[in-house]
């Protein structure tokens, strides 16, 4: 058979959009058998579950020897950093340690096949593309309220050790009893709780809850919602670009195929009668 004949194949099957739906299909499947294990059942079943996943381990081998067959230039599979992670994931999953001391690890690169939906679906390697974008933003984000944090955490302490040492006594614990309070579990439980000694304590966490839960929280949102909607108005460009180029193509072809007709049709007119005529 020949080399590019395969490679032509495996390259529309890739970009199928039935095969990547069966795909995915297989890669929830693979979920779904992974959370089975979880659970306490017959040891016949947990055969059948074995197999299965070694069916599914299998399978996945064979998609991504289909991509990498598929692949015009096959030095370019590995510039993608989610085709080496899938590789990596599937070659993994193909070492047999179920038995060994290792069974915990190869448990968890199973878990980690799921992971394999977002190499799948463009969409969510977008979202995660912009997510990625978006760190060093949200780094100094993250860094301002830490600062927020680690005063408001020794504040506490100084005041609040006395009332409850449970959830005040050092700045490391009050940080916690914080995150709590930013997360609304039963913040209201301790502000009274220190609002019976220092009645005005409530603008202390009212305070708080304003700079992180609304304002440094909105600005977290924020700054994801930006990163997502330049990367998708960076798409649309490029498409936009490679569309206005296609239709200057096709209408260079258009107007090509018009001049051969022309010229056939010149030399039709301009041949001399037949003799028989």
């Amino acid at each position: 058979m020949d080399p590019n004949s395969l490679q032509a194949r495996f390259h529309r099957l890739r970009s199928n959009k039935a095969f990547e739906l069966f795909v995915v299909g297989i890669i929830v499947f693979s979920a779904l058998v992974i959370g089975a294990k979880t659970y306490d059942i017959p040891p016949l079943l947990s055969q059948v579950i074995v197999v299965l996943d070694w069916m599914i381990t299998l399978f996945f081998l064979f998609e991504v020897t289909i991509r990498f067959i598929g692949e015009p230039r096959k030095r370019d599979f590995f510039k993608s950093g989610w085709n080496i992670f899938d590789t990596l994931i599937v070659v993994i999953s193909l070492v047999p340690i179920e038995d060994s001391d290792m069974a915990l690890i190869g448990r968890l690169i199973r878990v980690f096949r799921v992971l394999r939906m977002v190499s799948i679906i463009p969409e969510l390697r977008m979202l995660l593309s912009s997510l990625i974008k978006a760190l060093p933003q949200l780094g100094y984000v993250a860094l301002l309220m830490f600062i927020i944090f680690y005063i408001y955490g020794a504040v506490g302490s100084f005041f609040f050790a006395d009332v409850n040492d449970v959830l005040w006594g050092d700045i490391a614990i009050s940080m916690l009893t914080l995150f709590r309070i930013m997360t609304f579990e039963d913040w209201t439980d301790v502000m009274y709780e220190t609002m019976a000694e220092y009645p005005f304590s409530w603008m202390f966490y009212v305070s708080f809850i304003f700079l992180t839960a609304i304002a440094f929280l909105n600005m977290i949102i924020g700054i994801v919602v930006n990163v997502i909607e330049s990367e998708n108005r960076a798409r649309q460009i490029e498409e936009e670009g490679e569309q206005p180029a296609r239709s200057e193509l096709e209408a260079q072809l258009v107007q090509l195929q018009k001049s051969v007709d022309q010229l056939l049709a010149q030399q039709a007119t301009q041949r001399p009668p037949d003799k028989n005529d």
